[in-house]
């Protein structure tokens, strides 16, 4: 698994971030890439061009499928080899443009979040899903 997030705007508040840095030091596999916020047409045109071809293209959207961690777990496991990139939406969220251009649309809950939080929640589920997967004990 070597997941990649693409998010926009950057993350501001300092405990968001050493969250952040506390699961990417554990999932030293996972890349993450910030774009300036701007209008949803132009962000998704600079995801757009961050993008490979071979990428499935997961949005995290209040209108995505919600998983529990053992599913998002599978989720991941299922796409074995297949590059995945996450794209976090700004202070606005993911234009329609985005949105219908993704492989899959995921929820984190029912209720909406800050974009510096989704990234956080993201993140820790990208570790849990490992450790699911290896058997490490971290999800009890």
């Amino acid at each position: 698994m070597r997941p990649r997030i693409i998010a926009v705007g950057k993350v501001k508040k300092g405990w968001i971030q050493q969250g952040i840095q506390e699961y990417w030091k554990r999932l030293p596999e996972l890349s993450i890439t910030e774009i300036k916020d701007s209008t949803p047409a132009k962000e998704a045109q600079k995801v757009r061009s961050l993008l490979q071809s071979q990428d499935r293209v997961i949005v995290l959207s209040e209108w995505g499928k919600g998983y529990t961690s053992l599913e998002f777990a599978d989720f991941i496991r299922q796409a074995g080899a297949t590059p995945l990139a996450f794209i976090i939406g700004g202070p606005d969220g993911v234009g329609e443009e985005m949105r219908a251009q993704a492989d899959h649309l995921i929820s984190l809950s029912p209720m909406t979040f800050t974009h510096e939080m989704a990234r956080l929640f993201l993140v820790e589920q990208l570790y849990r899903a490992k450790a699911i997967l290896n058997n490490t004990g971290y999800h009890k």
